[in-house]
C-alpha cells in the first residue's frame, strides 16, 4: 500500500503536520552512514566469533539471519512508529526528525536492554526443540517461526490493520509447539507447548491494552483537575508550536516510548537470533564466551551447593540407571519421584565433573560445548520444578542453593552479544523509516473524532512508557501498537471527543485473530518444513 497523508479530522492538508519539512537535508545521508557503520562493525564481530567454529554453514547462517532480521525490520512497520505520531500532530518536532529522534532512543533501548524478554519468549518453546536446535526439527522450528510472524504481519500491514508482532511471534511458537506435539510418535517424549509460561505472556499481551485505555483516560481525568490550563486540551493551531513545557513534555514522552520500544520488541529479535546461532554453530554460541573470569568457577560451586542440597532430600536405596532420560522425563511430564532426586543430583555431578579440569569457556573442547550447554539447560529446567513448582520440598537454605545455580546457568547460557543488539537496532529503524507514516496518521487522525490535543498525546505516551518499561523489567512481552492506540482512544474518550469505530473495530479485530491465525500458520509452515529439514 502507498503511504497517504489523510485529511481526515478537520485538518486542512495544506497545515498537515506531515507535510511540513524540518530542513535537515542532512537526514539520510546521516541515517545511511549510521546505518553502513552498524552493518561493518556486525560483519566484523560476527567473523570475529566464527573463527572459532569449525565448520561454518554459511548459506543456511545467512538465510536465517536475513529472515530473522527481516521480522524486526516488518516489526517496524507496525510498532516503532507509534511513539512519533503524539509529537508529529501536536507540532512538537518535525515528522523527519520525529523519526530520526526516535531512531536513536529505539536503538539505545535496544543496547541497553537485559535480555528478559528475549529468553522469556524463548521459554514458551518445547524444551526437547530447544536442545535439538542444531536438528532437523530445530531447523524447521526456527524458520516456521520467523516465516509465520513475517508473513502476518505483511498481510496485515498491507489490509491496514495495526496487528501487534508481539502477538504475532507469541502465536508463532505455541503453533510450532502443537505441530511437534502432534507429530511426535505415539508414546514418545515431547513436551509440546510450555503452557504455564505462555498463559503469563498471553495475560500481559490481553491485559496491557486494557491498561493503556484506562490509565491514560483516568490519567487526563487527573491532569485537567490538577493542570488547569486550557493550552494543554486544545488542539494545535496552525503550524505554531506548543509552549515550551508542553513540548518538553511531549518529547520527553516520546522518548520514554521510543528507548522502551527499543528495550522491550528489540528482545523478541534477539532471542529468535540467539536461537539461530547456538543451532548453526553451537561452538561460537553454545556456551558465553565474553563473561568475567570467575564464570566458571562460580557455576562448578553453584554445582556442588545444589548438589550437596539434593543430597539431604535423596531416601536410601533408591537408584536410577539413566539419570539424563530420568530428568528428560520430569521436565516433560512436570512431575517429581525419588528417582528423579537422585538422578538430577547424579546428571549435576556428572555435568560438572566433564567440565572440573577447564578454568574457562575457552578452554573447553569445541566438540564438549554443545553438549554442555544442553545438559546445563537442562538441569536449569528441572530446578524450576523445584523453586517454580515446589515438587520437592526444602528447607529455606537449600532453596537458595537452587536459586543460586540459576543465576550460575543465565550466565552461562542466556547472553546476546552487542553485534546481535546493533543488527536489530537498525533492522527495527530501517522498518521505521519505510513504513511510519501509515501508522502515524492511523494514531494521529482515525482514532478519535477529533485532532489530538497536548494533553492526550501525553497521557497516552506516558501511559505505554511506564507500561511498556515495567513489562521489560518483569521480562514479558507488550505489544506497542495496542498499548499506545488503545490509550490514545482511551483520552478520546475520557474526552468527550468520540472515536471512529470503523478504526477501533479494526484494532479489536486484529488483537482477536493474530493469536489463532499466526498459531495457525507456524503449524502448518513446521509441518512442511518438517519434509524439507
Amino acid at each position: 500500500m502507498v503511504d497517504v497523508v489523510s485529511s481526515e479530522a478537520g485538518i486542512p492538508r495544506p497545515d498537515h503536520p506531515l507535510e511540513q519539512s524540518s530542513g535537515a537535508k542532512w537526514f539520510l545521508p546521516a541515517f545511511g552512514v549510521l546505518v553502513l557503520a552498524g552493518l561493518v562493525y556486525v560483519g566484523y564481530a560476527l567473523s570475529q566469533d566464527l573463527a572459532i567454529a569449525k565448520t561454518v554453514p554459511w548459506i543456511l547462517l545467512g538465510i536465517a539471519l536475513l529472515i530473522a532480521l527481516g521480522f524486526e525490520f516488518v516489526n517496524g512497520f507496525h510498532d516503532t512508529a507509534n511513539a512519533v505520531a503524539t509529537v508529529i500532530y501536536t507540532r512538537s518536532l518535525p515528522a523527519e526528525f520525529a523519526v530520526m529522534w526516535s531512531g536513536v532512543f529505539n536503538f539505545l533501548g535496544v543496547l541497553t536492554s537485559s535480555g528478559a524478554v528475549a529468553f522469556g519468549i524463548l521459554s514458551l518453546l518445547p524444551v526437547e526443540l530447544i536442545l535439538q536446535v542444531g536438528s532437523s526439527s530445530g531447523f524447521a522450528m526456527v524458520f516456521a517461526l520467523l516465516v509465520a510472524a513475517i508473513l502476518w504481519n505483511l498481510g496485515t500491514w498491507f489490509l491496514g490493520l495495526p496487528a501487534s508482532s508481539s502477538h504475532t511471534m507469541v502465536g508463532s511458537i505455541i503453533g510450532v509447539g502443537l505441530a511437534n506435539q502432534f507429530m511426535a510418535p505415539a508414546g514418545s517424549a515431547t513436551s509440546g507447548v510450555e503452557w504455564g509460561q505462555a498463559s503469563n505472556v498471553g495475560m500481559s499481551l490481553l491485559v496491557s491494552p486494557l491498561v493503556g485505555f484506562f490509565v491514560a483516560a483516568l490519567l487526563l481525568y487527573v491532569m485537567k483537575l490538577l493542570v488547569r490550563n486550557p493550552a494543554l486540551y486544545q488542539a494545535p493551531k496552525g503550524n505554531t508550536p506548543p509552549p515550551w513545557w508542553i513540548r518538553a513534555l511531549l518529547i520527553f514522552t516520546c522518548t520514554g516510548v521510543s528507548f522502551a520500544h527499543g528495550s522491550n520488541d528489540g528482545q523478541k529479535g534477539m532471542g529468535l537470533i540467539m536461537l539461530i546461532l547456538i543451532g548453526v554453530v553451537p561452538t561460537a554460541y553454545a556456551l558465553n564466551r565474553t563473561p568475567d573470569v570467575n564464570y566458571l568457577d562460580a557455576y562448578k560451586a553453584a554445582s556442588v551447593s545444589v548438589e550437596q542440597a539434593l543430597g539431604k532430600y535423596i531416601k536410601p536405596g533408591i537408584t536410577v540407571a539413566d539419570a539424563k532420560a530420568a530428568v528428560q522425563e520430569a521436565v516433560r511430564s512436570k512431575s517429581w519421584n525419588d528417582q528423579t532426586t537422585v538422578a538430577l543430583q547424579t546428571y549435576i555431578h556428572n555435568t560438572t565433573a566433564g567440565l572440573q579440569p577447564y578454568a574457562t569457556v575457552d578452554k573447553v573442547p569445541t566438540d564438549l560445548v554443545s553438549n554442555a550447554r544442553n545438559d546445563i539447560y537442562l538441569i536449569g529446567e528441572a530446578l524450576k520444578l523445584i523453586d517454580k513448582k515446589k515438587l520437592l520440598p526444602m528447607q529455606d537454605a537449600d532453596l537458595k542453593a537452587v536459586t543460586d545455580y540459576h543465576k550460575a546457568v543465565d550466565n552461562a547460557t542466556k547472553f546476546i552479544p552487542l553485534w546481535v543488539k546493533i543488527a536489530v537496532a537498525l533492522a527495527l529503524g530501517l522498518g521505521t523509516m519505510v513504513g511510519w507514516k501509515r501508522i502515524v496518521v492511523t494514531v494521529g487522525e482515525k482514532i478519535g473524532k477529533s485532532h489530538l490535543t497536548y494533553g492526550q498525546g501525553a497521557a497516552a505516551e506516558l501511559v505505554a512508557m511506564i507500561t511498556i518499561g515495567m513489562a521489560d523489567r518483569l521480562g514479558l512481552p507488550v505489544s506497542t501498537t495496542h498499548v499506545l492506540s488503545s490509550g490514545v482512544a482511551g483520552t478520546m474518550a475520557a474526552n468527550g471527543s468520540g472515536l471512529q469505530w470503523a478504526t477501533v473495530r479494526n484494532l479489536l479485530l486484529a488483537w482477536v485473530l493474530t493469536l489463532p491465525c499466526s498459531i495457525a500458520l507456524a503449524f502448518a509452515l513446521f509441518v512442511i518444513f518438517r519434509q524439507v529439514f
